[in-house]
């Protein structure tokens, strides 16, 4: 049974085995390269990166409720602080920052002041609408459908574009109900 998660222990820590970061990087990195030159339109590079991403995600989600220790979350907010806190240090050895809330707690914002995808990366001019770390967001999107939540996920702030911090700006659309695989008809 899929469903939104939190710790059920805070202090303990998931383990994972970890991938050499500047090797994961450097992949990403020519994987970017290969839909630019695959796609003309950077608009077109941008859905594939999300594409990628939400195949990824909707995977991911089975290899981190494997893992880690969690529980089920009571509500959007539960679940924003698990993907900050233990999502992002299991799969990329960060934290975020859940800021900037909505008033019906629907929307979040998550804040990197550091991202691995980003190292020995610099846009050049033909680039500039490129949303190089794309792939996170259908990550976040993919995953979160998987615990039936259907979301909106795009960057508000990138700090390749000159802004402060990475911002993820996730959006809460609907809580899909779970589907069965049969009907019990007792």
């Amino acid at each position: 049974m899929r469903a939104s998660l939190r710790p059920s222990d805070p202090a303990a820590s998931p383990a994972v085995e970890r991938v050499n970061a500047e090797l994961f990087t450097l992949t990403y990195g020519a994987i970017v390269r290969q839909l630019l030159t695959d796609y003309e339109e950077i608009d077109e590079v941008n859905k594939q990166l999300d594409t990628m991403g939400y195949n990824i995600g909707a995977r991911l989600v089975d290899d981190f409720l494997a893992k880690a220790n969690i529980t089920k979350c009571t509500d959007f907010r539960e679940t924003a602080d698990v993907i900050a806190k233990v999502g992002f240090k299991m799969f990329l050895n960060v934290t975020a920052t859940v800021a900037n809330w909505s008033s019906d707690n629907m929307e979040c914002s998550l804040i990197l002041d550091d991202n691995p995808l980003v190292d020995f990366v610099e846009l050049p001019e033909t680039c500039q609408g490129l949303s190089y770390c794309n792939i996170l967001c259908g990550v976040l999107r993919g995953a979160l459908e998987m615990v039936s939540m259907r979301t909106e996920v795009k960057f508000v702030k990138d700090m390749l574009r000159g802004d402060d911090a990475f911002e993820i700006r996730l959006k809460l659309l609907e809580h899909v109900p779970e589907e069965y695989p049969y009907k019990n008809d007792e």
